[in-house]
């Protein structure tokens, strides 16, 4: 297993992956995340903030970092962590603790940039999604309502409860 930088030439794999993402998000009546566009995701790229596990030379999952997000955390982001968007994994992968290991890194880059938390955030109302992130060490802080959704994708304005989570670095 190798944690690795995404890069353009996956960029087929990081959107076959998010629609994987989205097919099982509808299977299981969750927010279905929309279509992301391919700018957004070639920036990510360029900034070194898309991430991959890779399994033999194979994709298994992807995931986004952010630095700051105070759109969702509000006063809470106040620099001292490190933010993880949009896991996806392959389907043929699941179920093999993935967020456990992107705990692992995460808490390794946190405190390389000398960052105190690792966060992330879901929204409606998951409670296997709770279950699944507080089993992987996060503290599930509660639902939230958020204020400022007009500069977040369109599922954030479309679902106004949004759990966040947070990991002690």
């Amino acid at each position: 297993m190798n944690i690795l930088n995404a890069t353009s030439a996956d960029m087929p794999e990081i959107l076959r992956l998010y629609e994987a993402a989205r097919q099982l998000q509808t299977q299981k009546q969750m927010v279905v995340w929309p279509p992301f566009d391919p700018a957004l995701i070639e920036t990510e790229l360029a900034e070194h903030r898309q991430w991959k596990l890779e399994i033999n030379g194979t994709v298994a999952c992807v995931w986004v970092i952010t630095y700051s997000d105070e759109n969702i955390w509000e006063e809470r982001d106040k620099g001292d962590g490190i933010y993880i968007h949009r896991i996806s994994t392959d389907p043929d992968f699941r179920g093999q603790g993935f967020v456990k290991k992107i705990v692992v890194w995460a808490k390794t880059h946190a405190r390389e940039l000398a960052k105190k938390y690792v966060r992330l955030d879901t929204l409606g109302n998951n409670t296997k999604l709770i279950e699944h992130y507080t089993g992987a060490g996060f503290d599930f802080l509660g639902v939230f309502y958020l204020k400022n959704t007009s500069q977040l994708p369109i599922h954030y304005q479309k679902e106004p409860r949004c759990l966040l989570f947070e990991l002690s670095v």
